[in-house]
């Protein structure tokens, strides 16, 4: 096939899937808003999602998205349902079936199974509004009936983007629901990219004991044993009330030196500077890091809610960048 007849067919392929996402869109009535109450329901039971052939395995993507954003579901194979795996449905359960035709013998037994137990609720994604799938279902969705792309009408792919979009569909409507952000979004996925840069100011500050902290009346001899101790070039100065006066960083010590002689007796309060910069605990990291950058500092204090002066963390430069923020 030549370079200008592939590109024409890959673009032929594309507007069929286009048009078939339109017909889905213009397809959305109450039952999906039904579908989707079934699942935000299901509070002591689970999802459970099953396929056969390539609407298997868009079951399984189902399965996977709807579990990343709020709602807890897994896959299950259709063909081992007849061997053993019908076990795992039990009464509560939501049981969504994604079958083009409606009629695959694979799911026919789950079919019976769910009509057996009234309060396991079938869930029915089908083309098919004469199958067994859909007239058995307690709600169905009928997906719009399309032509496939490529020759012969017979190769799965309009269908299957259709499933894969309505799928995505639900997940997103019961993330909405469930308020499901970006935050949560990020405990389900600790090791993904999204993850590093959902990372907060909390999520890698200093605190507790590792802290550099030092009461307003030490001597700047005292604050320079911190600083060397802590080796984070900063030690955060409290009042004896537990605020936040200021802060001393190993700049400042080269400044006073040339400024005044036998500094390391002068009390800090007297030398500390009175505004250092705090971010709120739930800021990004990759935020804290562009103010450092305009700054042209290396730390920031951390409060907590609108309690500025009350530093519960230190967030330095070094942890940002380990963390590979940038």
């Amino acid at each position: 096939m030549q370079k200008s007849n592939s590109q024409k067919v890959a673009k032929e392929v594309i507007k069929f899937e286009i048009s078939a996402l339109r017909k889905l869109s213009k397809s959305i009535n109450q039952s999906l808003s039904n579908i989707i109450q079934l699942i935000l329901k299901c509070k002591n039971g689970k999802i459970i999602i099953s396929g056969v052939g390539k609407s298997g395995i868009i079951a399984r993507k189902w399965a996977a998205t709807l579990s990343s954003t709020g709602t807890p579901s897994f896959f299950m194979e259709a063909s081992d349902a007849s061997h053993g795996d019908m076990g795992k449905i039990t009464s509560n359960d939501v049981l969504i079936l994604i079958s083009n035709s409606g009629q695959s013998e694979e799911l026919k037994n789950i079919i019976q199974y769910a009509a057996r137990n009234r309060y396991i609720k079938l869930i029915g994604i089908t083309s098919n509004k004469n199958s067994i799938l859909y007239k058995n279902s307690d709600v169905s969705f009928l997906m719009p009936n399309i032509k496939e792309a490529g020759p012969e009408n017979i190769v799965p792919t309009s269908s299957t983007i259709n499933q894969l979009a309505l799928g995505d569909a639900i997940a997103i409507a019961c993330m909405k629901y469930r308020n499901f952000t970006k935050f949560d979004f990020k405990k389900f996925h600790p090791s993904g990219t999204l993850s590093i840069k959902l990372k907060t100011v909390r999520d890698l500050m200093i605190k507790g004991k590792k802290l550099p902290m030092a009461n307003e009346n030490i001597k700047m001899k005292s604050a320079i044993r911190i600083i060397n101790k802590k080796k984070l070039g900063v030690v955060i100065i409290k009042k004896n009330n537990g605020d936040t006066r200021g802060i001393i960083t190993d700049g400042d010590l080269k400044r006073i030196s040339q400024k005044f002689d036998n500094f390391e007796e002068i009390k800090v309060k007297n030398l500390l500077n009175k505004s250092p910069i705090s971010v709120e605990e739930k800021t990004l990291a990759s935020s804290a890091l562009a103010l450092m950058n305009t700054k042209k500092i290396t730390s920031l204090c951390v409060h907590k809610d609108n309690k500025v002066r009350k530093t519960v963390g230190l967030i330095h430069i070094h942890d940002i960048l380990r963390s590979n923020i940038n």
